[in-house]
Parts: structure tokens; C-alpha cells; sequence
């Protein structure tokens, strides 16, 4: 099975690091995807969400304010200004985080759209 290694790290820390089957990033020109074997590249990225598919076919999402992705045929490196990953064990610790995450994008973005795309991926996660 092809795989990625994917890392995001802040200033106050590794947010997540593993294997992953693809990623989704929020790039400064919009979305973009990377599967194993990508073409080396390095982005700057926006606020919004990173879509990270693990290799269970499971996903978990991360809430980014800003950074850079930095990715090559086998890795991806994310480094993020502030960074909230959206999930937990119950309800509350789930709701936390997606408040969490609507603050942080909320908080350093200067674009409408980009809150406004990022703001509904999240609630829809809520949702989901």
C-alpha cells in the first residue's frame, strides 16, 4: 500500500505525525490533494482545514490558521502558525475542539472566504 508520512507542527508543538493514505490542504490557491508520489512542492496555505485520510480509511481533520506545506514523493511537513485538531473521545470533547478551531480561523484570517469555507467545513464535521 502507497503511503505518506505526514507531520503538522506549531510553534508550541507536533499537532500530529503518522502514515497516512492521502492529505487535503488548504493551500493559498485553493485545495489541493496529495497522494504518495506527488511532485516536491512547497505551499504557503491559508486558513481552513486539512483533510487527512489515515490508512484505516478513517479521517481526521486539522483547523490551520496559517503555514507553509512542504511535500515530496513520500512526506508532507505542515508548518502552522496555530493549529486545533478537531475530534475526541466524547461529545464535549469534540465541541470543544470545533470551537476551538472556529476561533482560530476566526482570529488570523483577513480573507471572508476563507473563514467562510473553513467555518462551514467545520460545522459540517459538527454535523457529520
Amino acid at each position: 500500500m502507497d503511503i505518506l508520512k505526514l507531520e503538522i507542527v506549531t510553534p508550541e508543538g507536533q499537532i500530529f505525525s503518522d502514515d497516512i493514505k492521502n492529505v487535503t490542504l488548504p493551500g493559498a490557491e485553493g485545495e489541493f490533494g496529495v497522494y504518495p508520489g506527488h511532485a516536491s512542492l512547497v505551499s504557503l496555505l491559508q486558513a481552513g482545514v486539512i483533510d487527512i485520510e489515515l490508512t484505516t480509511g478513517k479521517h481526521e481533520i486539522v483547523a490551520v490558521n496559517w503555514g507553509h506545506a512542504k511535500v515530496d514523493e513520500s512526506s508532507v511537513t505542515v508548518l502552522a502558525d496555530g493549529a486545533v485538531a478537531i475530534g475526541g473521545d466524547s461529545e464535549s470533547a469534540i465541541a470543544s475542539s470545533l470551537n476551538s478551531a472556529k476561533k482560530l480561523i476566526e482570529s488570523m484570517s483577513d480573507s471572508d472566504v476563507a473563514i467562510a469555507t473553513a467555518r462551514a467545513k467545520i460545522e459540517s464535521i459538527a454535523r457529520g
